[in-house]
């Protein structure tokens, strides 16, 4: 970060720190004002589906991606976690400088079930603000902490600032030291290494020719060490099914596996699921690989492929997952398929971050190459301190790329 940037972090977060004896659940103030050298008055106010044009301005300027509003409608109209009897969720905060639309903080409420009890959480979304006016971004987040029918507030996709001011608001990085060490698979060397020249900052014309030499080091690691999942036989059947085929068989196993063990659950249901990964103007083919035996599932996998980058690279990576007694054997026979899933989508990696550390330590014998965040990107606060504190222990986490905004985008 720049001398500058981070002298506007500071800011942010002193005034965050000011504001933020601010208990959760505190009033939430209509519009908040502060005024500028500029003597232009920078304000927040609810965004209302009249400004989907403005915010998507924003977000494209800064380089947030597309979004549609058919897409707004499915995450604050249409989306099941309304229907849990808490009212309404905004869709978030526009950070105003006079009539200029200058930042964005979104929140999606989802459902998450804990020890029998179902909470309402709400997740960051979209948090954006041009780096004049970062200095105001305190208003955005005092915004989203202060909202009344929230039980769990949760950032999943956090950089390295955002975590800051998380923490300058009281929230605590999840208790699971590894979420943010990233395990992956090479499913085609040559792309893969071709891109690692590329950020690397090598020429152009050399970084073929590199490419195709670390390639072959690359295969012949792979080869010599084993790396990767492979299909074995066993008594199980592994095998692809669509979305649609997520059923009543499919609600019993998630209530058994919330039944098993007190960990922390975002609520899947088959509806849950079609709304999550089947969103308007989809841009990610996703995958479901199903683990059976008697037609029972015993666990099961979705994978999302990732859109072409402007490098050409391809990856795919693990969205959710989950294993009867997070058993090694059905882990490597949905793992092995993932991998066949993905090369058929023309991925050059499959990535896999976060879950429990039971699982983890399955994978790490499958060899995995690994890379690391550059601090952990989820972060959460609960309203009840007694829950806050729960919270604290890492076995009752069964964090994923499912939770919070990581993979809710077309």
């Amino acid at each position: 970060m720049s001398v500058i940037g981070s002298k506007i972090a500071d800011v942010v977060l002193n005034r965050i720190r000011a504001q933020s004896g601010a208990r959760p659940g505190g009033d939430l103030a209509n519009e908040a004002v502060a005024r500028v050298a500029t003597t232009k008055v920078v304000c927040v106010r609810e965004a209302q589906f009249s400004d989907f044009e403005g915010v998507c301005t924003l977000n494209m300027r800064l380089g947030q991606g597309p979004d549609s509003m058919d897409n707004w409608r499915r995450l604050w109209l249409e989306n099941p976690a309304l229907d849990d009897g808490k009212g309404g969720s905004p869709i978030g905060w526009m950070l105003y400088a006079s009539q200029d639309v200058v930042g964005f903080l979104g929140t999606i409420p989802l459902q998450y079930e804990f020890e029998g009890r179902a909470l309402r959480a709400a997740s960051t979304c979209r948090f954006a603000v041009d780096p004049a006016y970062r200095a105001f971004s305190h208003l955005l987040i005092l915004s989203f902490f202060r909202q009344k029918n929230v039980d769990l507030f949760l950032n999943t996709t956090a950089t390295v600032e955002a975590g800051k001011m998380m923490m300058a608001s009281k929230a605590s990085p999840l208790p699971q030291p590894d979420y943010g060490t990233v395990l992956f698979w090479v499913l085609d060397p040559r792309p893969f290494t071709r891109a690692v020249f590329k950020k690397l900052g090598v020429n152009s014309s050399l970084a073929g020719p590199a490419a195709a030499v670390a390639s072959l080091a690359v295969r012949g690691d792979a080869a010599i060490r084993r790396r990767g999942p492979r299909l074995k036989r066993s008594e199980y059947s592994v095998k692809e099914i669509s979305l649609r085929d997520i059923g009543q068989a499919f609600k019993q196993f998630w209530s058994d596996a919330s039944a098993e063990t007190p960990r922390l659950f975002a609520r899947r249901t088959p509806e849950v699921m079609s709304w999550h990964f089947d969103p308007p103007h989809n841009r990610r083919k996703v995958s479901v690989i199903s683990c059976e035996l008697e037609n029972k599932p015993f666990g099961y996998v979705i994978v999302r492929h990732e859109g072409e980058m402007t490098s050409g690279f391809r990856r795919s990576l693990i969205a959710d997952m989950m294993i009867k007694n997070d058993d090694p054997v059905i882990l490597e026979q949905l793992m092995a398929m993932a991998c066949k899933a993905s090369r058929k989508a023309g991925s050059h990696v499959l990535e896999i971050m976060g879950f429990p550390k039971g699982i983890r330590q399955h994978l790490l014998k499958l060899k995995p190459y690994s890379r690391k965040y550059p601090a952990c990107p989820f972060f959460y606060k609960a309203r009840e301190r007694s829950l806050h504190e729960r919270l604290s222990d890492e076995s009752v986490w069964y964090a994923s790329p499912f939770d919070g905004d990581a993979t809710l985008w077309p």
